[in-house]
């Protein structure tokens, strides 16, 4: 939707409006008001409904939102918020400034369930379930069950599944819409349910929950609490954000940057300054150790200075050997293809695969070093034994960390990259100079 209409109707005929927004995908409706300025979304806001606005708001990023609800009253965004969906809702109350969430939360009703999840710890599963399902007893027939159905469906997040409850509340059993709609009316829910479904409780982490969905083809998980009643559902709409979300995290912690939920051209520049800063001048100070390694072996360069020459040539493909290895097994890790249990089988089988890509590595550099270069078969050699096991100890460096870390209960994300490159940069010097004063006689 471009802004030049929407700014030409809001002038000439703004009773047209309705009928436009009517007609207008969400997202495309988010990207064009948030191309407007403060004064012309002030006016506009007039001609949009509260429902309508908490539809928009949802396709907005985090700036975005914060500044369409910090700009109305609290009495609209409340409104607002109240027409979301209870996650939905929450996710953006857990966006807002502080004073401008608590305002909306205390003008809020006791009796909402916003002040229950919003209690919930960020990245939880009882943070992003919503508590709009549908519910049966056992003992009711089909013919009652689909009558509540009728009733209560239009405010269900989904009606693919209803989940049956005892008389505390406590999940006892789920039934699919086909399940209702092919079973007998007369037929009690308790016969045609699928007893013990799966489940997860309200405390359980987002990634876990996420592993759910995948394993088992879900459309919606059930939240139950300690005592096993039923609290909430997660649906898979808000998986996806959560996998999304996930994966951004992932990539910008094997890159070394503080994760950060802000889109890159809506962050403030010290922002991301102060994301990048701080482990880059972590790997910054461990690269000392490789240039302590340098000094301890600069007498060996004096004596043969073309030694110099290979060590680039080293360091990268060690770094770049570790990082493949740790991008493999860091996505086994998160899809839980890979077990800490398996941490031996990790290491036989990157030893295997560096042996063989080492080994045949190291063929094609001795011939280029020799008839490329023009270097003696000994230089050759020593570049080229140091190329396998730069290569092993690179892979095996790169396998083993993310494992370590999952062990002691830190991202895995964070052990792949910048961080291997530096452990194998040093080991593969260590190797590098001790392998030529063996071959060549220079200490």
């Amino acid at each position: 939707m471009p802004k030049e209409l929407l700014k030409q109707l809001l002038a000439e005929n703004p009773s047209q409006l309705y009928a436009l927004f009517a007609d207008t995908m969400p997202a495309d409706l988010a990207d064009a008001l948030a191309s407007l300025s403060d004064e012309e979304l002030l006016q506009l806001l007039p001609h949009i409904s509260p429902d309508m606005l908490a539809v928009v708001v949802q396709e907005f990023d985090e700036a975005q939102a914060k500044r369409l609800l910090s700009l109305v009253s609290t009495e609209l965004a409340l409104e607002i918020i109240g027409a979301m969906s209870p996650d939905d809702a929450v996710d953006m109350l857990n966006w807002l400034p502080d004073d401008l969430s608590e305002r909306i939360m205390n003008a809020m009703p006791v009796d909402s369930p916003l002040h229950d999840l919003i209690s919930y710890e960020e990245e939880s599963s009882g943070s992003i379930m919503t508590t709009e399902f549908l519910t049966v007893r056992p003992e009711w027939t089909v013919d009652k069950a689909l009558q509540v159905i009728r009733t209560e469906a239009e405010h269900a997040e989904t009606i693919y599944y209803t989940y049956v409850i005892d008389r505390r509340g406590r999940l006892v059993g789920v039934l699919s819409l086909r399940d209702l709609v092919l079973a007998h009316p007369n037929t009690q829910v308790s016969s045609i349910m699928r007893s013990n479904p799966v489940r997860v409780t309200d405390d359980e982490d987002q990634e876990q929950v996420a592993a759910l969905f995948r394993r088992y083809d879900l459309v919606a998980l059930p939240v139950v609490d300690e005592h096993g009643v039923l609290k909430g559902i997660v649906t898979s709409d808000d998986i996806i954000d959560v996998v999304d979300e996930e994966a951004t995290e992932d990539i910008q912690r094997m890159a070394a940057m503080q994760p950060s939920d802000t889109p890159y051209l809506s962050t403030p520049i010290l922002k991301l300054a102060s994301q990048r800063f701080g482990w880059l001048l972590i790997l910054m100070v461990s690269a000392t150790f490789t240039g302590q390694i340098m000094r301890r072996y600069e007498e060996m360069l004096a004596q043969v200075v073309f030694l110099a020459v290979f060590i680039p040539m080293l360091m990268d493909t060690g770094g770049n050997a570790g990082s493949q290895s740790s991008t493999l097994v860091i996505r086994g890790l998160a899809l839980g293809d890979i077990k800490v249990k398996d941490w031996w089988r990790v290491i036989a089988r990157e030893f295997s695969v560096s042996s063989l890509v080492g080994v045949a590595l190291a063929v094609v550099n001795f011939a280029r070093i020799i008839l490329i270069e023009k270097y003696p078969a000994d230089v050759a050699l020593v570049v080229s034994l140091t190329l396998v096991v730069t290569i092993i100890l690179a892979k095996i460096v790169g396998g083993i960390l993310p494992i370590l870390a999952q062990l002691v209960n830190i991202d895995p994300a964070i052990m792949a990259g910048p961080l291997i490159t530096t452990i194998v940069d040093a080991l593969a010097l260590i190797a590098y100079f001790s392998i030529a004063g063996a071959v060549l006689g220079v200490y």
